[in-house]
């Protein structure tokens, strides 16, 4: 038995792609787009170019795994610069396969599913190249959260489209995303991979959290249809403020212990559950997230806090509020310091008279 039963041959005769795209970089791109395409033969498939663009991308992000299995290791500079051209490559010629299946009348569903197939496949090796050049395994769990969040990202985006049945793009969505990544395999290139290091001697490391709180916060604000930051102002100020507060305490603690500076924090889940929220079209009530949010996050606060200055005080053997007052010095042991200090400083005086 085939994987598709008759009727959903027969239904899949009857569906027509639909699109909605508000996309910042698109518009830009489409110039260049639409000069490529015309420098295909019309006897090229729009299929060809689609695996064409896979291959070269997967080729490519294999490179930095081959250099670095465990993504720990650096990867040299030629092969971040061929990571992002194939990136670049496979983004071109994913943008002009649909237009070369108009401008040859082949447009098909199969060339739809064809196309969002080989993207949920890219998806796996983006995000394994990016971990590479970044050495990202240093800190595996963020590794494993941040390849995990792009497929999952991923499927969101046809989840959204199964239900609506039309597959949107935001202000910042794939082609935003992708450059994103080429520029970091380009800092690789220019800077080296120990740009990235997160062992404490980048300057970036205390950068990268900031930027997880400063830009969700932005986005979420803008895009939300139930303009969660004018209903909300105090409510998401203080959510927002509490996270970077949580962050600013454990750049505080990595500098006084002298330590590394994380990319991860349980804080920032709370950002992340209003932002994915958003991008599958807000089942929940982004106003009553909000509120579930800003809980937990002063929670976090208030946790960490606590077990920081207990853990200290622990260690230090010192209380938090209150003075516990030291033992006065015995009598005998009193006698015996001022001797010893006495005839100490006798010793240093008698040396000095000597010596004049």
């Amino acid at each position: 038995m085939g994987q598709l039963k008759d009727f959903q041959l027969r239904r899949l005769e009857e569906h027509k792609y639909s699109c909605a795209s508000s996309s910042l970089m698109d518009p830009m791109m489409q110039k260049w787009w639409c000069w490529l395409v015309e420098q295909c033969p019309l006897t090229l498939a729009p299929n060809l170019i689609t695996i064409s663009g896979l291959l070269v991308n997967i080729a490519t992000s294999l490179l930095l795994v081959y250099y670095s299995p465990d993504a720990k290791q650096e990867v040299p500079r030629w092969a971040c610069f061929l990571c992002a051209l194939g990136l670049f490559l496979y983004q071109s010629l994913d943008a002009i396969d649909g237009k070369q299946a108009r401008r040859t009348g082949t447009s098909s569903p199969l060339g739809e599913l064809f196309d969002h197939g080989c993207d949920s496949l890219s998806t796996v090796f983006v995000s394994l190249g990016v971990a590479c050049s970044v050495r990202l395994g240093t800190h595996p769990y963020w590794m494993f959260f941040q390849c995990m969040m792009a497929v999952t990202l991923f499927y969101c985006a046809h989840w959204q489209t199964y239900v609506s049945g039309t597959l949107r793009f935001g202000f910042i969505d794939v082609t935003e995303a992708q450059f994103g990544v080429i520029a970091i395999h380009l800092l690789s290139v220019i800077f080296g991979p120990s740009f990235w290091s997160l062992k404490g001697t980048s300057v970036l490391s205390p950068v990268v959290p900031l930027l997880f709180i400063l830009v969700p916060s932005v986005l979420i604000a803008w895009k939300s249809p139930y303009d969660i930051y004018l209903q909300n102002p105090t409510i998401y100020l203080l959510t927002f403020g509490c996270v970077s507060a949580r962050v600013t305490n454990r750049l505080v603690v990595a500098h006084m212990t002298k330590s590394e500076m994380a990319y991860s924090d349980a804080s920032l889940l709370g950002p992340a559950l209003l932002f994915l929220n958003q991008y599958v079209n807000c089942p929940i009530n982004e106003n009553y997230l909000l509120y579930i949010v800003c809980i937990y996050v002063i929670y976090d606060l208030i946790k960490y806090c606590q077990e920081v200055c207990l853990e200290i005080c622990h260690h230090l053997n010192i209380s938090l509020f209150t003075i516990v007052p030291k033992r006065p010095a015995s009598s005998t042991s009193s006698a015996a310091f001022e001797k010893n200090g006495s005839s100490k400083y006798m010793t240093r005086s008698k040396a000095k008279v000597k010596s004049n």
